[in-house]
């Protein structure tokens, strides 16, 4: 699911440059973003860098591009979507299910530098890694996999996840501030495809978050679940 580190890292530097300048305020909904001319002479980068860096931005909602007048700050509206961050398994009981989980991955590794940008932290830092198949009835719903800043939960890596979900033990230690994410209609890798036990032109879709805890980025997640057994929806509201 992560992507190599060099091709993207000048490109993720613009990204995170603008959306730092949204965030702050510095730039505010309809202001004018930097033209692609302007971030590639700022950042030492080529114009495709640059206009692949904006593209991003406004997949992801944060600028409208406007032919022949420039690049600007989008702003709210009202078909911004919102999604519940709530416990998988009570999801799944809701439904009548049974939830289950196999959990593939959950240990220390040393960050990568799409990882490190994600969770605001030096690229080689040790951070926690989880991957788990959460299943209702034993068949798979969701590939989990997240990304722990570990000075939000130091314990991540100890806990028992066939007793509790991740997202129940991190809302009950580190109760959310904000969160953001970005969902895509995606082919899942091969990997993925196995471990869902789908076919390879399976539909599926990936939630892509990124939370934050005691004023710092706690997690950054990546939830990709077919789409004929899943769906996405809700709202958040921070406690």
């Amino acid at each position: 699911m992560v992507r190599s580190e060099q091709p993207f890292a000048l490109y993720e530097k613009i990204k995170r440059s603008v959306i730092s300048q949204i965030e702050s305020g510095t730039l505010t909904p309809d202001d004018r973003v930097p033209s692609e001319t302007q971030l590639a002479k700022t950042f030492n980068a080529s114009r495709m860098t640059a206009n692949r860096a904006l593209k991003e931005l406004t997949e992801e909602g944060r600028i409208v591009r406007v032919q022949g007048v420039g690049t600007f700050v989008a702003r709210p509206g009202p078909d911004t979507a919102h999604i519940e961050i709530t416990n998988i398994a009570d999801q799944i009981a809701e439904q009548g299910g049974i939830h289950s989980s196999q959990i593939l991955l959950l240990a220390p590794e040393p960050s990568t530098r799409e990882v490190a940008w994600n969770l605001d932290l030096e690229v080689g830092q040790t951070l926690f890694h989880s991957i788990i198949v959460h299943k209702d009835k034993g068949v798979p719903i969701q590939y989990s996999e997240r990304f722990i800043n570990p000075a939000v939960a130091p314990e991540y890596v100890n806990q028992d996840f066939q007793k509790q979900t991740p997202c129940d033990y991190l809302l009950s230690i580190a109760p959310i501030q904000r969160a953001e994410h970005t969902i895509k209609a995606v082919k899942a890798s091969e990997k993925i495809r196995k471990y869902l036990d789908i076919e390879f032109d399976e539909p599926c879709l990936t939630l892509i978050r990124r939370t934050w805890s005691f004023d710092q980025v706690a997690t950054f997640s990546i939830f990709t679940s077919p789409g004929s057994r899943y769906h996405l929806s809700g709202e958040y509201m921070g406690r």
